[in-house]
């Protein structure tokens, strides 16, 4: 499982990983929030209504879940299920709460920390972005300093300075586990 604050760039690790560890499936997470321009449902995310996600999770339908910026994520059990019975390993992009629920449920996942280099790094990010309302950015960069604290939680923590490292350093990790 990979996590870390909201613009850290764990979706551009992800994609660069899987280009180097291709036997890696990428799990969909399913989430509230509406898509923003150019994502696809049941590529990027499954965009559910909240009636749609509360009716899930009460059939127990999620591996994890959690709320972020005032939207729910969550994994559905059905898109890791599927993909760990065909014999795949499989990355979880989730935030920091629905990681400690992973972890308790299964100890054994390797779980990666994405950190920024600094919370005014993470901030250039988020504004570049262009995708968050003020309002939503300082909430978001609420929590990131949150999230920061819950780095020692992890088995490794990635600094996300320059892409090309912070990739090699993940393969590595990866790889190892694999």
């Amino acid at each position: 499982m990979i996590t870390g604050p909201s613009g850290v760039g764990k979706g551009t690790l992800i994609r660069s990983l899987v280009q180097q560890v291709p036997e890696l499936e990428v799990s969909v997470s399913a989430t509230t929030r509406p898509p923003r321009p150019g994502e696809a449902d049941g590529v990027d995310y499954h965009f559910l209504s909240p009636a749609e996600f509360d009716a899930r999770l009460a059939d127990g339908d999620f591996v994890e879940h959690a709320t972020y910026s005032g939207h729910r994520y969550g994994t559905l059990r059905s898109e890791l299920e599927s993909r760990v019975q065909a014999g795949a390993p499989v990355v979880l992009e989730i935030e920091i709460q629905g990681a400690r629920q992973v972890r308790e449920s299964m100890p054994e996942a390797v779980q990666v920390f994405i950190a920024p280099p600094s919370l005014e790094a993470l901030r250039a990010r988020l504004v570049g972005r262009g995708t968050n309302s003020p309002r939503d950015m300082d909430a978001r960069l609420r929590t990131a300093r949150e999230e920061m604290a819950a780095r020692d939680e992890f088995a490794h923590v990635v600094v996300n300075d320059r892409l090309e490292r912070a990739v090699a350093e993940l393969v590595t990790i990866v790889r190892s586990a694999l």
